[in-house]
Parts: C-alpha cells; structure tokens; sequence
C-alpha cells in the first residue's frame, strides 16, 4: 500500500467535489478520492488498450479458429 509520501494533493472545484459526494453515496466508494483516482486509472488502461481490444495474433486466431468452425 502507497503511503503517504507517494501521494500529492490535485486541487478541484469545490461544487465538482460536492456533486461527485453525492454521486458516491452508498456506492461502496469510501471517498470522493477513491472514486477519482478509480476514475483516472480507468481512463488510464483504455487510452492504453488497442482500439478492437485484440492485438494481430489474437485477431489470425480468431480467424483461424472461425475458419475450422465453418464461418469464414
């Protein structure tokens, strides 16, 4: 677990910060922090995934398996 030295303080708007506490609540996030850092590491993993979500091998073995099936 980081501790508190690996961590810095980003500065938002104060009504952003008090709807996304509403939009937390009873959400099982257990702060507005939380749900952000979520947020940003989603957003994070899907500008690194490729487009289709299959990289070349993965995408001539579906072909190949589509083709011993019948469908291609």
């Amino acid at each position: 677990m980081a501790n508190e030295k690996d961590k810095v303080t980003i500065k938002i708007p104060r009504p952003l910060y008090q709807k996304l506490q509403v939009i937390i609540k009873d959400s099982g996030y257990n702060s507005v922090t939380d749900f952000i850092v979520f947020i940003l590491r989603d957003l994070l993993a899907a500008s690194r995934a490729p487009e289709s979500g299959f990289d070349e091998k993965e995408i001539q073995e579906i072909k190949k398996r589509l083709k011993n099936l019948g469908y291609l």
